[in-house]
């Protein structure tokens, strides 16, 4: 029996991740569900699950910052990411802080079973097709030494996005739980170390590297 506990904090999301894992033929017991890093934290104090699923938006704590802090606790859990982002954005990252995999949402009912398979039972990374042409771009990256986005902290990267997606600097703080003058600062730093200007400069860059969100739906099943 594979136990997973699901983090995400989107009721929705997680009732329609517990269905498409009932569909599965693998013996699976969802354990637990919780909406942020510090229940998942208390949760694990009474569970020992076989793997985590995690999303990367989360309230508070981000998805990779509890990753990481998961690594650091839990060295031998795997953990699979789960997001609505595409690949170019956080799978690397994910796969870096020590993620067992990355799946977008979107391919969680086609590709689930394999991944826990992979993961659980084989013991390896699960790397899909999408990922691996990720890895294969950076492998070969040696006429792309512009992309100056990998030079930015995890958060720094995440308030990039949020503002290349057209949202402005109070609707990111409420999203992260962080104040006003804490996102201009990561702005302020972001934008010196890509070399920018301005908001609409951000936006240009990330569409040329296909960093914006290509889907913004949240229910699965």
């Amino acid at each position: 029996m594979i136990k997973i506990v699901i983090v995400d904090d989107h009721p929705l999301v997680r009732e329609g991740l517990k269905k498409v894992l009932s569909r599965e033929k693998l013996p699976i017991s969802v354990i637990g569900e919780v909406y942020d890093g510090e229940s998942l934290f208390e949760l694990m104090e009474d569970q020992e699950p076989d793997i985590v699923t995690l999303d990367i938006e989360l309230p508070g704590e981000s998805g990779l910052d509890v990753l990481k802090q998961l690594r650091k606790e839990y060295p031998d859990l795997p953990v699979l990411m789960l997001s609505t982002y595409p690949a170019e954005r956080y799978a690397i990252r994910s796969l870096k802080a020590g993620a067992a995999g990355y799946l977008s949402k979107r391919s969680i009912p086609a590709e689930i079973e394999n991944a826990l398979k992979t993961i659980v039972y084989e013991k390896k990374r699960y790397i899909t097709p999408e990922v691996a042409e990720v890895l294969a771009e950076q492998i070969d990256d040696h006429s792309k030494s512009n992309q100056l986005h990998k030079s930015l902290s995890d958060r720094e990267f995440q308030v990039m996005c949020m503002i290349a997606s057209g949202m402005e600097i109070r609707q990111i703080a409420r999203n992260l739980n962080l104040g006003v003058r804490t996102i201009h600062t990561y702005r302020s730093r972001m934008l010196e170390k890509m070399k920018l200007e301005t908001n609409v400069d951000v936006a240009h860059y990330a569409i040329n590297h296909n960093l914006i969100n290509e889907f913004s739906g949240r229910q699965i099943g």
